[in-house]
């Protein structure tokens, strides 16, 4: 990267979209398309039409119709759906779905098979009227994200209710299609920057808790009238929120820590041990592994404290290397460490190509800490001469 071009540089800097691609083993369009459609699905599309799918194309009601009643779990009968003749209408999809929401199966076969605008993918994406939360709901935002549909930033900016927003901050799932760990720590730092407004006030939290489940907005509008008192209590025989449980765990898990590690000396020796790295890397994983499970570090403290800075953002140098983006065995302190890396950027860089070039440049020579190199960078020192 220190030797490209400025054209180079300002698609590094300015490309807004994400050139992702699936976990291996999951389910794409090729997959899907390479399937045989199940012999039994045209005598019950004939039985639910009343004609012949051959006799001619689907109507866009005839097709909004269909993928109402299938799709539930998995848009693989959706996308056999599609792929009979029909006239395609992207526009009208997302506004039956507006009107009343289509299963999550159905949502995601539109998104890989009718290539909608990005306005028509937020659309789509928007849920109304306490939609119910089955085992698949998030299968179109994961999918959104991995098509390059949507940025992780822009899918928070845009969901609505706020509230779906804040569950796909949760692991979703063990199986199937779900977010890896990569795609959960940018979803987390997106949300905990449209959640900004809020400070670390316990009260603000807990009145965005209450008020999530109600709320028809976006995520930013929500916390922007929470922190403002702006906001009405829940109106009465307003539909049924999400799981409870699983909010709480949400917005738990994005607000600040009610609590520092603790520790006293033996932390202070850990916190030191950072900017000294062991003789060897294997001893030194070992050692930031055991400070995390005592409870002497968090990922926050590694992304501050340890030396150089390349290596507190590369988590296989204090992890332990892996093969795959799921495969850490301390999540918690992955998230933790990439959403703090993702705040400090965001403060010192902002929106700047220039800056944010220049921190790339000389990140891989500079030995000291990332805070460090940060400030540097928003001062315009000069990054010719280490720390």
């Amino acid at each position: 990267m220190r030797d490209g071009t400025d054209r180079d540089r300002h698609f590094v800097a300015r490309n807004p979209y994400v050139r992702g691609c699936p976990l291996p083993g999951l389910p794409g369009p090729a997959r899907y398309a390479a399937r045989r459609t199940p012999q039994a699905l045209l005598p019950l599309l004939r039985a639910e039409l009343g004609r012949d799918p051959d006799d001619g194309p689907l109507s866009g009601e005839e097709l909004i119709g269909l993928l109402r009643r299938h799709g539930t779990h998995h848009p693989r009968i959706p996308l056999d759906i599609l792929a009979l003749p029909h006239t395609a209408d992207p526009e009208l999809a997302a506004s039956e779905h507006l009107r009343r929401p289509l299963p999550p199966g159905s949502v995601e076969a539109l998104l890989m098979r009718a290539r909608p605008s990005r306005e028509t993918v937020r659309t789509l994406l928007t849920t109304t009227g306490g939609a119910p939360y089955g085992r698949s709901w998030h299968r179109p935002f994961v999918r959104a994200v991995r098509m390059g549909l949507l940025t992780p930033a822009e899918l928070v900016a845009h969901t609505a209710p706020a509230h779906r927003a804040l569950l796909l901050c949760r692991p979703t799932g063990t199986r199937g299609l779900r977010w890896n760990l990569s795609e959960r720590a940018e979803i987390r730092a997106a949300a905990t920057r449209a959640l900004e407004p809020l400070g670390d006030d316990p009260r603000l939290w807990a009145e965005l808790l209450r008020q999530a489940p109600s709320f028809p907005g976006a995520l930013t509008a929500l916390a922007h009238g929470v922190a403002n008192g702006v906001l009405p209590g829940p109106p009465p025989g307003s539909p049924p929120g999400p799981p409870s449980d699983g909010l709480a765990e949400a917005v738990r898990a994005l607000a600040p820590a009610a609590l520092e590690p603790t520790g006293g000396v033996e932390r202070e020796l850990a916190l030191t041990s950072l900017a000294v790295p062991m003789e060897t890397v294997d001893e030194d994983v070992r050692w930031v592994r055991d400070c995390l499970d005592r409870g002497l570090l968090t990922g926050t403290d590694v992304i501050r404290h340890k030396l150089p800075a390349c290596w507190a953002l590369d988590e296989d140098h204090w992890l332990g290397e892996v093969d795959h983006p799921d495969r850490y065995d301390r999540p918690e302190a992955v998230l933790a460490s990439r959403a703090e890396a993702a705040r400090l950027f965001a403060l010192a860089l902002d929106g700047d190509p220039d800056a944010w070039w220049e921190a790339a440049r000389t990140l891989p020579d500079f030995a000291g800490t990332l805070p460090h190199l940060l400030l540097r960078v928003a001062d315009g020192d000069s990054l010719s001469e280490r720390p």
